[in-house]
């Protein structure tokens, strides 16, 4: 009997972290962030992205004219 109740236990857990990897879609709020030797000086309106979306933001390289960098920045 033990064993049973040790059996459901495991796939009870087993299920439930599962369960949460398919609520998390791979969202994240992301914006531009332009920087001025090192400093933020401007920030582009945050947005919400999502699966290939979001990879295709990430995968921006930085900016840079003159002196300022402009890249993509997620949370």
């Amino acid at each position: 009997m033990k064993r049973l109740l040790y059996a459901a236990a495991l796939i009870l857990i087993t299920w439930s972290f599962t369960s949460c990897e398919l609520l998390d879609d791979g969202c994240q709020i992301c914006q531009t962030v332009t920087y001025e030797n090192d400093n933020p000086i401007a920030w582009g309106t945050e947005a919400e992205y999502c699966g290939q979306e979001l990879l295709a933001i990430k995968a921006i390289p930085p900016s840079t004219v003159g002196g300022t960098t402009t890249r993509w920045e997620c949370y």
